[in-house]
């Protein structure tokens, strides 16, 4: 297997983009990436997508974005899972290269949630539950992290309160992000006061679907050379993608986040590392309780204890395990399935020594972490300033 190096990254803003179409969204994160690789001419093209077959009516996305950046020729299509998308193409962007069979490859993490409207918008995000039994007798994707939460909360005790810790900490971190939806701090206070969404989830609880597009250019050490490029280069030490059930009722535990588990310990087998040797997490935090039980599944905390790294600042970025670096879902925003992209993205910037004043002191190991739904579909990735 071949040596995997990120040789270029780029990104949009994230938010409400309602002026801009989801080709040029892309086209924007791929002249980015492609400018960070001086010029670089990746062999494939690796699209994660969830929402546009539904919002923005399009598919054969990879055609698309692939000829409306002038990439003529390549191979190219889209990968799918949920909100795992982004995580999805970048493990086959990956595989792609490590293997041989292209000695560059681009993947692009782009969603356009604000092409549908309304009840459009609630259907859509509705279709990577299960439709039989979730989404056609109501069950929504809050509905079923307010289920969790509330069932987490009974099983072990926590305080309501302490989850008011994470939207606090994202919140925190993007206010030095420039790419992200909201670059205002709240506090306990704020988070305590807002209205309920999906019991016992509040308003802060849940990061806001978004607009936005994320990308990164892949290739080997040697094509790097070749290229001229004179940033700092991140190895992709390992990747790993994993499903549960479908539905949360067929579970014996829903609160075991099993997918996430197994693709961390798979990502860190591969490296030959441990998840404990990381210098940051770069997690899923769709919904404050998936935080917390992504933080258990990685096994940075026992089972019903993850809710305690929010309160010591641990998770801060001069702590132990610094998390959300860049604002994370909640404070960036959700762009779904370019999520998993703007992670790697992030997690990148740190490596590099380019996060700005959100800069982890030291970082050079990552782990990312993207899951679909309730850990429905999970991909874990572990990066390494080379």
């Amino acid at each position: 297997m071949r040596e995997v190096v990120i040789a270029g990254i780029g990104q949009t803003r994230v938010g409400e983009l309602w002026d801009i179409s989801l080709r040029s969204l892309a086209y924007q994160a791929i002249k980015a990436a492609r400018r960070d690789a001086n010029g670089l001419m990746p062999d494939a093209l690796y699209v994660g997508n969830y929402l546009a077959i539904v919002t923005s009516h399009q598919s054969n996305l990879g055609t698309l974005l692939a000829d409306n950046a002038g990439l003529t020729g390549v191979e190219a299509f889209t990968c799918e899972a949920g909100q795992a998308s982004g995580g999805a193409a970048f493990q086959m962007g990956f595989m792609a290269v490590a293997s041989g069979y292209v000695d560059a490859a681009l993947v692009v993490g782009v969603e356009k949630y604000t092409d549908a409207i309304g009840s459009e918008q609630e259907a859509a995000l509705a279709i990577s539950m299960d439709a039989d039994y979730e989404a056609m007798v109501g069950l929504t994707l809050a509905g079923q992290a307010g289920l969790l939460m509330q069932r987490y909360l009974h099983q072990y005790g926590a305080p309501r309160s302490a989850f008011g810790a994470f939207p606090v900490l994202a919140h925190a971190n993007a206010v030095n992000n420039p790419f992200a939806m909201y670059r205002r701090a709240i506090d306990q206070q704020t988070y305590e006061k807002a209205e309920p969404v999906a019991d016992p989830l509040n308003l802060y609880d849940q990061a806001s679907y978004a607009d936005g597009a994320a990308a990164v250019l892949l290739t080997t050490p040697e094509k790097a050379q070749e290229a001229g490029i004179r940033h700092p280069l991140v190895r992709v030490r390992g990747s790993a993608g994993v499903i549960d059930t479908l539905a949360l009722h067929d579970r014996p535990d829903p609160l075991a986040f099993d997918a996430a588990r197994y693709a961390v310990q798979r990502a860190c087998e591969m490296g030959g590392v441990l998840p404990g040797e990381v210098d940051l997490f770069e997690m899923d935090d769709a919904f404050s309780i998936y935080a917390v039980l992504g933080l258990e599944a990685a096994g940075f905390a026992e089972r019903g204890e993850g809710w305690r790294l929010g309160q010591n600042g641990d998770l801060r970025l001069n702590g132990r395990l610094p998390i959300l670096t860049m604002g994370g879902s909640k404070g960036r925003g959700n762009p779904l399935g370019a999520a998993g992209v703007y992670q790697i993205v992030e997690a990148a910037q740190q490596l590099r020594g380019e996060a700005g004043a959100n800069q982890v002191t030291g970082a050079r190991m990552a782990l990312t972490l993207n899951v679909g739904g309730p850990a429905s579909s999970a991909f874990a990735h572990v990066l390494e300033k080379r």
